[in-house]
């Protein structure tokens, strides 16, 4: 009777913890300082050459250049535990993310969530408006690009009001229960 108990118990564990599983895998993360912070290596990024970092924020432009590689510029945003960048108006500036393969601007384009872990290289700079800007380098290893979406917390205007399963009130408004999301293709 007991083993019958712990199928179900373990499965539901399972179930529950991959879906708090970070999205960079163990053996880069543990090559991270979890003490060296974003501003540190914006401060002085020659100085941290050859580090480890897991950074993440938003897309500004994907560059391919002539020799194969990539460049990513991406609005810094603080992770949450998972790795994925936080809705918050909080930023410690901006980084560069370099890849050795093509990764095509229109998947990988502005306003798209990314966390991407990887080394220093250093600093490399940009014009940024009419002013020269610093940019941390980071030579990416792995990457993880966050599906798009809109989420519309409780209770919230739905311009979809006929979605399943969720109960409606106010309808042909659109006002609901619960939480939704809406994908865009």
């Amino acid at each position: 009777m007991v083993r019958i108990l712990k199928f179900p118990a373990v499965l539901f564990l399972l179930i529950f913890l991959s879906g708090c599983a970070h999205v960079i895998s163990q053996d880069l993360r543990n090559r991270v300082d979890p003490a060296l912070a974003f501003r540190e290596v914006f401060n002085n990024p020659d100085f941290f050459k050859g580090k480890y970092v897991v950074w993440g924020g938003e897309i500004i432009q994907t560059i391919n250049q002539k020799e194969g590689t990539t460049l990513i510029e991406v609005f810094q945003r603080p992770l949450d535990r998972r790795g994925e960048p936080k809705e918050a108006l909080t930023s410690e500036g901006r980084f560069l993310i370099t890849f050795e393969k093509y990764l095509d601007p229109y998947v990988f384009r502005r306003g798209r969530k990314i966390t991407a872990a990887g080394e220093i290289q250093g600093e490399k700079v940009r014009p940024l408006g009419e002013m020269d800007y610093r940019y941390p380098v980071v030579f990416g290893r792995q990457i993880h690009l966050w599906e798009e979406g809109y989420y519309y917390p409780y209770p919230y205007y739905s311009p979809y009001p006929y979605y399943y399963p969720y109960p409606w009130w106010g309808y042909p408004y659109g006002w609901g229960f619960g939480i939704i999301h809406h994908r865009h293709r």
